[in-house]
């Protein structure tokens, strides 16, 4: 009886003794080479295992939620902070304000203090299309300019968006068309787009996909998901829409309850560092650093030339008003037949 007793205890134990020597990462950035990336140069200075889960960020979010009681990651990195902000709101990350905080830009910093030290901000993104060059020539389709010229009839079935509900990229599309126009316009917009629109995708880099790949004209997307795929010789171009566009912090945070607090704070570190986020460039992501010293790519236009709107990160990534607008397009728009 008592050996019974001691195997059941030996069980219990050893997924814990077995996890302090990997640290379990969940990457939300759709770019595989980057989440691989950032798992073999952490390896490379520590000596610590990494075992990469990814998912789209909304996912990865429910994911977290789903196994607070048992965590079974140790560290979220990259997809919009918004999401990050309401697992904060929610108790399902660590506190850990990095030494390394203090060499950000000012905007990424702001997400750490909003957080109460819970997120830390690893990169920029600003909300954009996409079109394919080839398909709006061959259909003699007009290039839109501003968001509004999507509503025009000739797009029809030559749109893709994301679905907030599973994307974070969607959700900042949303909470940036509720900033740029008010919530009752931003609405009444989105149900006039919708009969052009020919799929949500369930991920944020679906849409861009979609257009990289010839199936649709115009996808929504981020700025450095454009210029990613122009980099890799796609006919691809972005749009930045006239009436003015939001703007992501890609996050990272340390998941409650983590078996490998040490090491996942020493991976939040490498995370800010410089070499750290010289990783993106490396695998060709071009993202903007949000460490001051780590130059801006060529091909990036820096945050201060674009007409982006001043994001409220603490209102949209709160867990009531994420859950609201979420409920709300669902119902007004998704469930909207086309």
């Amino acid at each position: 009886m008592k050996n019974l007793v001691r195997a059941a205890l030996l069980l219990l134990v050893a997924p814990a003794a077995l996890a302090q020597g990997q640290l379990n990462l969940y990457c939300s950035s759709p770019n595989t080479a980057w989440c691989q990336g950032m798992a073999n140069g952490f390896e490379k200075l520590t000596g610590t295992k990494v075992a990469v889960l990814q998912k789209a960020t909304g996912e990865m979010l429910a994911q977290i939620k789903a196994e607070k009681d048992n965590p079974k990651g140790d560290v979220w990195w990259a997809g919009p902070g918004d999401a990050y902000l309401q697992a904060a709101e929610e108790g399902l990350l660590e506190t850990y304000r990095s030494p390394n905080v203090a060499s950000l830009h000012d905007w990424a910093r702001r997400i750490t203090d909003i957080s109460k030290d819970r997120v830390s901000g690893v990169y920029g993104g600003i909300i954009a299309l996409g079109y394919n060059t080839e398909i709006v020539a061959k259909k003699k389709l007009p290039v839109p300019r501003c968001w509004k010229d999507l509503t025009n009839p000739v797009y029809k079935g030559e749109i893709m968006f994301g679905n907030p509900n599973s994307s974070g990229t969607a959700y900042l599309m949303l909470a940036s068309l509720v900033q740029v126009f008010g919530e009752e316009e931003a609405f009444r917009y989105m149900k006039d787009v919708h009969p052009n629109v020919n799929a949500y995708a369930r991920s944020g880099i679906g849409p861009m996909a979609a257009v990289t790949r010839g199936e649709t004209a115009i996808g929504s997307t981020v700025l450095h998901g454009v210029i990613n795929e122009i980099v890799r010789g796609f006919p691809v171009h972005p749009v930045l829409p006239c009436e003015g566009v939001g703007y992501e912090v890609g996050s990272t945070a340390i998941i409650k309850g983590t078996r490998n607090l040490d090491a996942a704070r020493k991976f939040v570190d490498f995370a800010l560092s410089l070499d750290g986020q010289k990783l993106g460039l490396e695998v060709k992501e071009f993202a903007i650093p949000t460490h001051r010293d780590v130059p801006l790519p060529p091909q990036v236009p820096k945050l201060t030339d674009v007409k982006v709107i001043s994001y409220d990160f603490a209102k949209y990534g709160s867990s009531t008003e994420r859950k609201r607008l979420l409920d709300r397009w669902e119902k007004e728009i998704n469930a909207a037949a086309r």
